[in-house]
């Protein structure tokens, strides 16, 4: 992967996005000044694509790209991703086709899911959960977009920031925020560089520690995506019907 140009004047703005209840959690950092990151909720994924400052690279936890058919293999990059996850790769969701993703209830998802894979599967009930927020970036994404907007994933991304190796603590117990595993992963964000003060501070309404943390990671995997460092998982990736790649990156 090449190094992004960087724009002619002005500073370089980076964002980890992450989902939740408000809509989205941006982690901002500008390239000039990163001991200073920003936290911001934004309303809607076309918020942050049109924010002021101008986010040169956007680092999203959410599924971008989305076959018609899901052959054995998958979508491809949830097989490639749990391959490095250990006890964590749960965190990574099947994620079925296009058409499921557009139902709004979940028999339908499913029953569509079912004629639209091979082996035939249904829909997880967390995933579904996260088809509003998929289809809100499928209605905006181009082929064009992916010069800034990203699919990563926060435990990848932990998992790349801890040297390739996954997380030893959950980050969640049985639906739970579990402190210990939290505090681990703001541990290993300090010592990436971003301020404690900042990774502790109270979330704004409507998003949890969790989401903000996975935001900040996020923001780091923006970075290596804008230096050219950054992976795509799986290394082929492929394209789907629309021409949108699915990768995630870290």
């Amino acid at each position: 992967m090449k190094p992004k140009p960087v724009p002619d004047g002005g500073d370089v703005w980076l964002a980890g996005v992450d989902g939740c209840k408000a809509g989205w959690v941006a982690v901002m950092r500008n390239r000039t000044d990163p001991d200073n990151p920003v936290l911001k909720v934004f309303p809607s994924f076309w918020d942050i694509l049109a924010a002021d400052p101008f986010l040169s690279i956007i680092a999203v936890d959410m599924p971008i790209g989305l076959p018609d058919f899901i052959s054995p293999e998958g979508r491809g990059p949830e097989k490639a991703a749990r391959k490095h996850l250990g006890e964590r790769q749960s965190s990574v969701f099947t994620v079925p086709s296009r058409a499921s993703v557009y139902e709004t209830d979940y028999r339908d998802a499913c029953a569509t899911a079912l004629q639209t894979s091979s082996p035939p599967k249904k829909v997880s009930k967390q995933c579904f959960f996260l088809f509003p927020k998929i289809r809100e970036i499928d209605e905006l994404m181009t082929p064009e977009l992916e010069e800034r907007v990203f699919e990563v994933h926060p435990e990848l991304a932990f998992w790349r920031l801890n040297g390739g190796r996954e997380m030893s603590l959950p980050k969640k117990v049985k639906s739970r925020p579990n402190p210990d595993g939290l505090d681990q992963r703001r541990d290993l964000l300090v010592s990436k560089g971003l301020p404690q003060s900042f990774l502790d501070q109270k979330p704004p309404k409507g998003c949890g520690r969790d989401d903000l943390l996975d935001a900040a990671a996020n923001s780091l995997i923006a970075e290596r995506c804008l230096l050219g460092q950054a992976e795509p998982f799986p290394t082929s990736y492929r394209r789907d019907e629309r021409g949108l790649r699915m990768a995630i990156w870290a």
